[in-house]
């Protein structure tokens, strides 16, 4: 929990300071359609639902990792594109054909949500 709270609080930190840099007049942190608010909102989300499988650094290793076979995918390694991603948030992993360890998130995630964190993992993407 504790590492959750850190992943949140470091998003608050970067989201700032990317607003920080950017001279908005209109009092608002992020405009609400921004890559950046997607990323922050997908980063909540994130933290709620995939942390405990791909873990906090979206490498695959979280706590539940061990108990998945094949392990949960490292996110930050990944090569595929958002519209695989959101399929695979959406359906989960054994309907295309990969894991059935990764559940589908369409009927507990809203189109925004499931949009919101293809954004965070495309942030943490190191391809």
């Amino acid at each position: 929990m504790k590492r959750v709270a850190a992943l949140v609080a470091a998003l608050l930190v970067a989201t700032a300071a990317g607003a920080a840099a950017d001279k908005r007049t209109d009092g608002a942190l992020l405009p609400r359609d921004s890559r950046d608010a997607a990323v922050f909102r997908g980063g909540l989300v994130y933290a709620n639902y995939c942390v405990t499988c791909h873990g906090i650094n979206a490498d695959g290793n979280g706590r539940a990792a061990r108990l998945h076979t094949p392990r949960p995918a490292n996110l930050r390694a990944s090569d595929k594109n958002d519209q695989y991603i959101k399929l695979i948030i959406s359906k989960g992993g054994e309907p295309i054909g990969r894991s059935p360890g990764m559940p589908p998130w369409a009927e507990e995630l809203t189109d925004e949500q499931i949009n919101d964190v293809t954004a965070f993992v495309r942030s943490v993407n190191q391809r």
